[in-house]
């Protein structure tokens, strides 16, 4: 016989990028093991360097870094630092973006439209990843731009149970800001005992990004406690208008929860002055201090991203996490 045979046992390894490292610490910490010593700078024309303290020969690699502002410099480094595990022999390389960069792009809505979704996919594939993680998607349809396995994790049982706890002895309805999330408000209904759904009918402006006119509420809202649901908070434009209708029909309060914090320039003023009586969201993005206000509630994904990775690394199953929902 020839040839030579060696058992050899799975090790794990967890990296961060420099956007969010108070997550990436949290999740670490969660799965009992410290964070890959790295260097990481700029050359003085802003070219970014990376590089491993440790040997990483053979781990399974798991890359953590949320695409905040300056998106495309922390893309960049995330991209440089699956091309250095992949440089050095790691033996699998996972992705774990909380927030994916440029998910909004996801298709082509007018002539001459790039679908950058779909180069950020190429770009990691391209650059060694062989696994995507994100959480909550703008579009599920992104999972498929990826050419190899994708983990779609959802923030709603973290904000979901967080409403039950709270306001779940009154009347509820499950309000989507459009009504291409109503399949999302139906888990969200589910997780919270069947409660009504209702949407906001809007109209996007074309030539000007993050501004939409004439909502309408569509469902019975009077009385009630709205939740209302989205993906993420940019400019607040859209989610402002919508607890505003929400008011003028009749409910009793309006809650908004998000999992993305974007919270661009005038987002935190509108938040503070439409009628909500509490904005909740996970850190899958990093808060900044000016980010901060009186009814925001900022609630860690950490817990969901950290039993991922170790469903992952231990050949489980993220979709038993999420009730087969993917």
């Amino acid at each position: 016989m020839t040839g030579m045979k060696k058992t050899t046992e799975k090790n794990l390894m967890v990296f961060s990028g420099r956007a969010h490292p108070v997550l990436a610490e949290e999740v670490a910490t969660l799965l009992g093991t410290d964070l890959v010593p790295t260097s990481a700078y700029e050359f003085a024309n802003s070219e970014i360097y990376v590089r491993y303290e440790e040997s990483v020969r053979g781990c399974d690699a798991f890359v953590i870094q949320s695409h905040t502002a300056p998106i495309n410099e922390w893309i960049m480094e995330h991209l440089i630092m699956v091309d250095a595990l992949k440089r050095a022999s790691a033996k699998r390389i996972t992705v774990v973006m909380p927030f994916y960069g440029y998910a909004r792009q996801d298709k082509k809505h007018r002539g001459r439209e790039p679908i950058s979704a779909r180069l950020m996919a190429d770009l990691f594939k391209t650059a060694g990843a062989d696994r995507l993680i994100a959480v909550d998607l703008h579009a599920d349809q992104v999972q498929g731009f990826f050419d190899g396995p994708v983990d779609h994790l959802m923030a709603l049982p973290i904000l979901a149970d967080h409403i039950k706890v709270k306001y779940g002895n009154q009347p509820l309805a499950i309000v989507s800001p459009d009504a291409g999330r109503i399949k999302v408000a139906e888990r969200w209904s589910a997780r919270l005992g069947g409660a009504p759904l209702a949407f906001i009918h809007k109209s996007r402006r074309t030539d000007r990004p993050n501004e939409t006119v004439a909502n309408r509420v569509v469902g019975d809202v009077t009385g009630r406690m709205c939740v209302l649901v989205d993906d993420m908070i940019d400019t607040g434009g859209t989610i402002a208008n919508a607890a505003d209708a929400l008011m003028a029909d009749g409910a009793a309060g309006v809650v908004i929860a998000a999992t993305h914090a974007i919270l661009s320039d005038p987002a935190v003023d509108r938040l503070k002055n439409c009628p909500a009586i509490e904005v909740v969201v996970t850190n899958t993005l990093p808060l900044s201090p000016d980010r901060e206000f009186d009814k925001l509630t900022c609630l860690s994904i950490a817990p969901l991203v950290s039993r991922a990775i170790r469903e992952v690394f231990e050949d489980g199953s993220v979709t038993s996490m999420f009730d087969g929902h993917t």
